[in-house]
């Protein structure tokens, strides 16, 4: 079983600034990529950025150049930089990781229960 947990949402104005995080624990061999996602009331779920564990990193159009992310290989920990905020980026965000449990069975995905993200004034 490997579990992943979500921290840093909250409450910022428009221009600011927040950092989540997202700490995997659990029966974990090896984690290949770990992405964010984001999940806006009445809309589905959309992809914003993943980092391989060699660090190679994507994002989506929507968020280049204003959030940047990141992970500690040694911690199991994806980190979230996002900066410049918009009110269009409220919504709850959720930790994705594609985890080898062992050397010898398929990777598995996991997902967090989501930190909630809002900005407004």
């Amino acid at each position: 079983q490997v579990q992943l947990v979500e921290s840093g949402g909250g409450l910022v104005q428009p221009g600011g600034s927040l950092r989540l995080s997202c700490a995997a624990s659990g029966s974990i061999f090896s984690i290949n990529t770990m992405a964010w996602y984001r999940q806006a009331p009445g809309k589905q779920r959309e992809w914003v950025a993943t980092v391989t564990s060699g660090g190679t990193t994507n994002y989506a159009n929507s968020v280049k150049g204003r959030f940047t992310i990141s992970r500690d290989n040694a911690k199991n920990t994806a980190y979230l930089q996002m900066n410049s905020l918009k009110p269009e980026d409220t919504a709850v965000y959720y930790c994705n990781a594609n985890v080898l449990r062992d050397r010898y069975s398929p990777p598995h995905n996991s997902w967090g229960q989501g930190t909630q993200v809002t900005v407004s004034s």
